[in-house]
C-alpha cells in the first residue's frame, strides 16, 4: 500500500493511468491522496471513482491554514472513498521572522489542527499528521485531545523519538523514500524502535524520492525500494514486510480491506 501519495498534482496529469498500472504490476495494492490544497479535491475524487484501488483524505496542510473551512469538510468527508481526515498538523520550518507574525502563526496553526482533530473525532475517522520541527507541540496536542480514538498515522515520520509514544494512542508511523538517503542516520537508528505492528509505507510522490532514482518525481511504484530498505534494516524478509505493512495498513484505514 502506498498510504500518502499526492496522485492529484500536476505533475501527474499526463500519465497518472500509467502511473497507477506500474503500480499495480509491482503488487502496490491500494493507494491514498491526502488531502492538502482544497483545489485538488475534484481530481482526487475522479481517481477515487474511477480505481477500486485508490481512496483519498480531505483536509487542509499546514502551510494552507488560510484556506481552512470546516463546511469544505463536510462536503466531502461523507464520499465513498474518503477514508481519512488531513493532512494537517504543525509545521514550524517556514515561519515568519517576525516574532508577533510567528506567535500569530503557530496559534493559527494550532486553531486549524485542533478543529481537524475534532472533527476526524466527529465523523470517526483516522488523521493524516503532518509533523515537521514541531514535535513536541505534535505530540502534547494529539494526547490532550484525546485521539486515540480515531488514531492515524504520522506521515513521513520525522525520526523524532519523543514522537514514539504515540503508538499506545493508536498512531502509526509512515516510512517513506527518506530512509534510503544517505543522511538519514537518524531514521535509521530509530526505526527498530518503532513497534512493528505500527510501521506503514507511503511515498509522499512526487516528492521524497528514494534512492535510486532521488531527483526524479516519486511514484508508488517506489514504495518497493522503501520496502527493501526496511527489510534490510528490520532484518526481515521482503515478503515479511509487504505483508506486515500491508496488515497494518489494513488496521488503520479500514476501507482497505476491500482489496485485499
Amino acid at each position: 500500500m502506498d498510504t500518502h501519495c499526492h496522485l492529484d498534482n500536476k505533475q501527474y496529469y499526463e500519465d497518472v493511468d500509467a502511473v497507477i498500472k506500474n503500480a499495480l504490476d509491482h503488487n502496490v495494492k491500494g493507494f491514498l491522496i491526502p488531502g492538502a490544497d482544497f483545489n485538488d479535491l475534484p481530481q482526487a475524487i475522479k481517481l477515487a471513482e474511477k480505481y477500486d484501488e485508490v481512496f483519498f483524505a480531505v483536509g487542509i496542510h499546514p502551510y494552507d491554514i488560510h484556506m481552512y473551512d470546516e463546511k469544505v469538510l463536510e462536503e466531502y468527508i461523507n464520499h465513498p472513498k474518503c477514508i481519512a481526515v488531513g493532512e494537517c498538523g504543525l509545521d514550524y520550518f517556514r515561519l515568519p521572522e517576525d516574532e508577533e507574525e510567528k506567535k500569530a502563526n503557530i496559534a493559527k496553526q494550532k486553531e486549524v489542527f485542533i478543529a481537524q482533530i475534532e472533527f476526524a473525532k466527529k465523523v470517526n475517522k483516522p488523521l493524516i499528521v503532518h509533523v515537521r520541527e514541531a514535535s513536541n507541540d505534535s505530540k502534547q496536542i494529539l494526547i490532550d485531545y484525546d485521539t486515540k480514538q480515531v488514531g492515524g498515522v504520522l506521515h513521513c515520520y520525522n525520526a523524532s523519538e519523543h514522537l514514539l509514544p504515540l503508538a499506545e494512542h493508536n498512531f502509526y508511523f509512515g516510512i517513506g523514500g527518506v530512509l534510503t538517503f544517505k543522511n538519514a542516520k537518524k531514521l535509521i537508528e530509530v526505526l527498530p524502535k518503532i513497534p512493528k505492528d505500527k510501521l506503514i509505507i507511503e511515498t509522499d510522490g512526487p516528492y521524497l524520492t528514494p534512492h535510486p532514482f532521488r531527483g526524479k518525481r516519486n511514484e508508488p511504484y517506489y514504495t518497493v525500494f522503501v520496502a527493501d530498505k526496511m527489510a534490510e534494516l528490520l532484518e526481515m524478509t521482503r515478503e515479511e514486510i509487504d505483508n506486515l505493512t500491508t496488515k497494518n495498513a489494513i488496521k488503520l484505514f479500514k476501507e482497505f480491506s476491500s482489496l485485499s
